[in-house]
């Protein structure tokens, strides 16, 4: 039997407590793939799509962008984690058994390929057949002479004024860099003018100068008389062809571009916060100065440039990107906003749920049958409808909700203030440390609070990722509970392009159970035993072991068993080796995970029952369904917990079951189902790590699941 050891960490939000601290060899063959590794493998899995010719150019574009920005998310995160622990000379191993300079090395061996395939596949593939289609990206030198006159009467008015060149000598110490933004770097020396060859201070040494190009100035800048096609040149191009207006009567003798990126994990401190708010504020202030982690740039710059940029900025030449073509591919996204239907994916209109379609009263829906809705297929308006009714409902006495990821112009936040103008108790329970969204999340606490609505920010010590609503209704002489029990956030934005599934329930244990969770949000209770749901941290991880555990058990006795499970990652090493021991004792699992997976599936003797596939696709895979056959007994459930430490042990998490036949039904035989035959946007991951086809059965025919679902009959 495999023995697990949990290991901490090295950087982002830490995984495991340590069992033990002995540090050892790496393990020749261990049952596990490294965290960081797998990510990067899902990163492939993103940049394939973009390699796709059967792809509408401007999605192809959209998933180069993708791509780029999750790398940007990695090394902010997980490099930044891994090289503050390597910094303090604190080794800890993975548990896959690899120390922080060793990952960070593999690391960089794996990425690079990938930034290289990225930037042929925009330059050769994607830039060229979009200009083909009559978006053109070109050089500013390419233009002709009314053209640049066009862009230079742009650049005077538009760009010039908010640009502020900074040169460093002596007297002017190398700039602040912010994070993620683009600059040029510059060598500048003074012009022979009148037989002088000194500048006005006597210097004539060259000097180093940067230029922040200004993030609020459109990336792709429009060229007008494009023959009825569009064309840009990049805001840099633009700026370098008009230097001379920064710096008169001196030659640019280099100019290249570079881009940093910073450690953008802040540490909150909560223990020592009497105010979380304004802690959460401050912190966000720190996070503009977080250490480099990455410096990217222009595949031409010199070396000695090269070097005096990570020199300045405290990095080792392991840490410096070269890129060919444009940094940040993601500021391209802007072609996507024009109007060329023909070169992205045919519009989809999300269904209406047919249990609400016309219905007059959701209470009633919801009080004769539970409801599952399937996002984006169908549409997130009764999610925003649900709470919108409850606050101008006169028999809704109260509304507590989570709210996580809610977006800037969600109507939900409005509907509770509604709901307090109209004398109702509404309850929220906003968390300031939902990853780059704590400014957004802090401005709607505010407002909210100011409205009247209660605010709460949760427990010291973990973060709220569940996604839950609660309604409260007075019905005759009772007060009915009407739960909304969700994988995605309440954000109407999101919904259009994320999968996610939602519970809709007036069962009353669940309800029973909601209040229970809400007072442990809100007051001090320490509630612990819930009647329906699996509710982190006391017992999700428990049950989720029980449960796996039971399906053993069922197998070695003969009786029917079977997982299948999708999630969005699987990292806990214990139910990782519960999952193992299940697959020993001959129970058949199917795991749908769409990024980080440590579990090695089809190991002999280890994991040969174990099946692991990703799919990527159009929408991004965020819903989570978990089936287990419990002899014939089917039990599914669903929720917002992946199977990671941190969803087990430092989040509240909730995971509801599904009780109603009809639709377990649609999740095991429709939803669950429709995941294993995907043999098109699906990807196998094998033994070694590396995800491959689905291999083509005889006969089979070529089935997308995304697509199934789009045209699909939802849950009844």
């Amino acid at each position: 039997m495999t023995r697990f050891t949990n290991t901490k960490p090295s950087g982002g939000e830490p995984d495991n407590v340590p069992e033990t601290r002995e540090l050892q060899a790496r393990p020749e063959s261990v049952p596990l793939f490294n965290r960081e590794f797998s990510q990067i493998e899902f990163y492939r899995r993103v940049l394939e799509e973009a390699l796709d010719p059967a792809q509408p150019l401007l999605e192809r574009l959209k998933f180069l962008s993708i791509f780029s920005e999750n790398l940007d998310e990695f090394f902010m995160i997980r490099v930044s984690g891994l090289q503050e622990t390597t910094a303090g000379n604190v080794e800890q191993l993975s548990p896959d058994g690899m120390g922080q300079s060793d990952q960070l090395a593999e690391i960089r061996e794996r990425l690079l390929p990938l930034v290289v395939e990225h930037s042929r596949c925009l330059l050769e593939d994607v830039l060229p057949a979009l200009a083909e289609a009559g978006i053109r990206v070109v050089q500013y030198s390419t233009l002709s002479l009314p053209e640049r006159q066009q862009l230079r009467e742009f650049y005077k008015k538009q760009v010039h004024p908010v640009l502020t060149p900074q040169a460093v000598d002596q007297g002017h110490p190398f700039p602040y860099v912010s994070n993620l933004s683009l600059n040029l770097a510059l060598v500048v020396e003074p012009l022979p003018e009148h037989g002088i060859t000194r500048s006005l201070t006597g210097k004539v040494d060259p000097r180093f100068a940067r230029i922040k190009v200004p993030p609020l100035v459109p990336r792709l800048v429009a060229v007008d008389g494009a023959g009825g096609g569009q064309k840009f040149v990049l805001l840099e191009d633009l700026i370098t062809a008009n230097l001379e207006s920064l710096f008169p009567r001196m030659r640019v003798s280099q100019c290249h571009a570079f881009r940093l990126t910073r450690d953008a994990d802040v540490d909150v401190r909560e223990e020592e916060a009497n105010d979380l708010l304004r802690m959460m504020e401050k912190t966000l202030r720190k996070r503009r100065f977080g250490s480099p982690v990455r410096l990217e740039v222009a595949a031409e710059m010199p070396r000695e440039m090269r070097e005096h940029l990570a020199r300045e900025l405290e990095l080792g030449p392991e840490d410096v990107y070269p890129v060919e073509g444009p940094l940040a591919a993601r500021g391209l996204m802007q072609l996507y906003k024009l109007d060329r239907p023909e070169l992205k994916d045919p519009p989809f209109k999300p269904k209406m749920p047919a249990a609400f379609r016309g219905a007059d009263d959701y209470f009633k829906v919801i009080g004769e049958r539970d409801v599952l809705v399937h996002h984006p297929y169908e549409s997130f308006d009764v999610v925003t409808e649900f709470i919108d009714r409850a606050a101008k409902d006169p028999d809704v006495a109260s509304i507590k909700i989570c709210l996580y990821r809610t977006g800037q112009d969600s109507p939900i936040p409005a509907s509770l203030i509604e709901a307090v103008a109209r004398g109702k108790q509404a309850t929220a329970l906003v968390e300031l440390q939902a990853r780059f969204d704590e400014e957004n999340n802090i401005e709607w606490a505010k407002r909210l609070e100011e409205s009247g609505v209660h605010v709460v920010y949760g427990i010291v010590g973990l973060k709220t990722h569940c996604k839950v609503a609660l309604v409260v209704r007075r019905e005759g002489d009772n007060l009915r509970r009407y739960v909304h029990v969700a994988t995605g956030n309440y954000n109407p934005v999101t919904s259009n392009f994320y999968t996610d599934l939602a519970l809709f329930t007036a069962d009353d244990e669940v309800g029973a159970d909601a209040t229970d969770l809400f007072n442990f949000l809100t007051g001090f209770s320490r509630h612990k035993d819930y009647r329906r749901m699996l509710v982190s941290p006391t017992v999700l991880r428990e049950r989720t072991l029980a449960l796996i555990r039971r399906e053993a058990e069922h197998a070695r006795a003969g009786r029917p068993a079977r997982i299948v499970v999708k999630i969005n990652r699987l990292a806990d090493t214990r139910v990782i080796g519960a999952l193992y021991e299940a697959s020993q004792a001959g129970v058949p699992i199917d795991l749908i995970v769409r990024g980080i997976c440590m579990l090695r599936p089809g190991v002999p003797g280890l994991s040969e029952t174990i099946r692991v596939r990703s799919v990527v696709g159009r929408f991004l895979e965020h819903s989570r369904a978990y089936y287990f056959q419990n002899g014939g007994d089917e039990e599914l459930y669903t929720g917002s917990a992946d199977w990671m430490p941190r969803n087990f042990d430092r989040r509240v998490e909730t995971v509801a079951p599904v009780r109603d036949p009809r639709l377990k039904s649609y999740l095991k035989d429709v939803l669950l189902e429709a995941y294993l035959r995907d043999n098109v946007k699906a990807r196998l991951l094998g033994p070694d790590g590396v995800y491959g086809p689905v291999p083509a059965e005889p006969g089979a025919e070529r089935f997308n699941s995304q697509l199934f679902f789009m045209d699909a009959p939802a849950p009844e």
